[in-house]
């Protein structure tokens, strides 16, 4: 069974351990109920049924947990991940040992539900802005260990994903401001530890008014410059401060009542930390056929 995982900033070996993990968590010893009452000596299968209306995504983690169950089991494909779905669609049959597809039933609908809720969030704020310029961002606000699936189906909603973890970007924020003394003694730190350890990252920077950004100007040094709790009009100003010498990226307090707005700035980025922290899972059902 063929796997594409074809963005690079998701780590397999996360998705394994994960996998591992979470069917150790729900199978461990043994599926008794399906042992016991499932013979296992036939082939059934089962379909993928979408009961609502959005984006599929998690497809091909299903896979991934198919092999691991049993890698017997043939899944016939009819969607990819990213498609946009309605309600009685099939995204895929399953044939095998009943008692595997009914083991692995639950994992893989955790995961597509709550991989399609996010991507159908996301798609629906992609919408709104799709005729400006500013693309949609995601944030670290994923559920522990569930960041390299989360951020998947961020990327099959159409939107980008920021950094996926502390170790990929300098994002330099208010508590490391202040904790540094001040935004021009955060960014000499930041310079001096990159070369001490031979680090080469792109650099971040929070903006909290429009007098911070005067002075991240006046140091430079950055690559990205985020303006953090502005309105839409503080925006506007920054922007024309800013004036195109760096990114710009909106955050906080934006949601789906407001990312017009804010998008009609003419700001590079906004990021949503509700893409992944406030989920509703997309209804997904795995029938007998």
């Amino acid at each position: 069974m063929n796997v594409k995982l074809p963005h690079v900033g998701f780590q397999l070996e996360l998705v394994d351990e994960l996998l591992n993990l979470a069917i150790k968590e729900d199978v461990n010893t043994g599926d008794y109920t399906s042992l016991a009452c499932v013979p296992q000596d036939i082939i059934q299968k089962a379909k993928l049924l979408v009961k609502s209306d959005g984006v599929i995504s998690g497809i091909e983690i299903a896979k991934l947990v198919i092999q691991k169950v049993d890698s017997s089991l043939q899944m016939e494909q009819l969607l990819n991940d990213g498609s946009p779905i309605k309600y009685g669609d099939i995204a895929f049959y399953i044939t095998g040992n009943p008692v595997s597809i009914l083991t692995a039933e639950r994992l893989m609908l955790n995961i597509m539900q709550r991989m399609s809720g996010i991507a159908t969030y996301t798609n629906q704020l992609v919408q709104k802005v799709k005729h400006t310029s500013t693309k949609i961002l995601d944030t670290r606000k994923t559920a522990p260990g569930m960041r390299v699936l989360e951020k998947m189906a961020v990327a099959h909603g159409g939107a980008v994903n920021h950094r996926m973890g502390l170790y990929d970007l300098i994002l330099i924020k208010d508590n490391h401001i202040d904790f540094a003394g001040g935004i021009e003694a955060a960014i000499d730190k930041v310079h001096t530890y990159l070369k001490l350890n031979k680090l080469d990252l792109r650099i971040e920077i929070e903006a909290r008014s429009l007098n911070d950004i005067y002075l991240i100007l006046k140091k430079g040094g950055i690559n990205r410059i985020m303006l953090d709790n502005f309105s839409p009009q503080q925006i506007r100003e920054g922007l024309k401060i800013i004036n195109h010498q760096y990114v710009t990226e909106a955050s906080g307090g934006i949601n789906e009542e407001n990312i017009l707005e804010y998008a009609e700035t003419g700001v590079d980025f906004i990021s949503i930390g509700a893409l992944t922290h406030q989920v509703k899972s997309l209804d997904l059902s795995l029938k007998a056929c």
